[in-house]
């Protein structure tokens, strides 16, 4: 059984990353997933791309998304001990925004410098996602230790 984490927990923990894996389905109902880079804003996700790409036409044809977020976890001074990554993993709804439609301070966060008027970012889109229901977690907050009973390093917090 899953251990009740608070969602603080889990939204410090997505703020220290940048990569995940977000799953989306196609027109045609198929399965997908794509590595992403991306930045949290007020417990929403932000993630840009070019606006024809397939991840952005997918999720404007259907806006339930999932994403996974891979934490490293490693001993120090033994590198060469293999540790599988924490996750957290939730299901969201995602909708597809103009650069100029997003605030400042998630623009300078996501776009990291790139010049607003080259075309470049003109031909960008921003995938806004908003948690919903529960993170489920692996690794989060618990010992590395714990990690090795899986029905102990198992945990759920809700989004809000």
């Amino acid at each position: 059984m899953a251990f009740q984490l608070e969602s603080e927990v889990v939204w410090r923990a997505l703020e220290k990353e940048l990569f995940a894996v977000l799953g989306m389905v196609t027109a045609k109902d198929e399965a997908r997933t794509v590595g992403i880079v991306y930045v949290t804003h007020e417990k929403k996700i932000y993630i840009a791309s070019g606006k024809t790409t397939w991840k952005m036409r997918h999720v404007a044809t259907n806006p339930n998304v999932s994403l996974t977020v891979t934490i490293p976890k490693r001993i120090p001074l033994m590198p060469f001990i293999k540790i599988p990554a924490a996750t957290i993993t939730f299901a969201g709804k995602a909708r597809i925004l103009e650069v100029a439609d997003i605030s400042d301070a998630v623009t300078k966060s996501l776009l990291r410098g790139l010049d607003l008027e080259s075309e470049e970012v003109k031909n960008m889109a921003v995938m806004e996602i908003e948690p919903v229901g529960n993170f489920v977690t692996y690794g989060v907050g618990v010992p590395m230790m714990t990690m090795r009973h899986p029905e102990e390093a198992r945990g759920r917090a809700p989004v809000a």
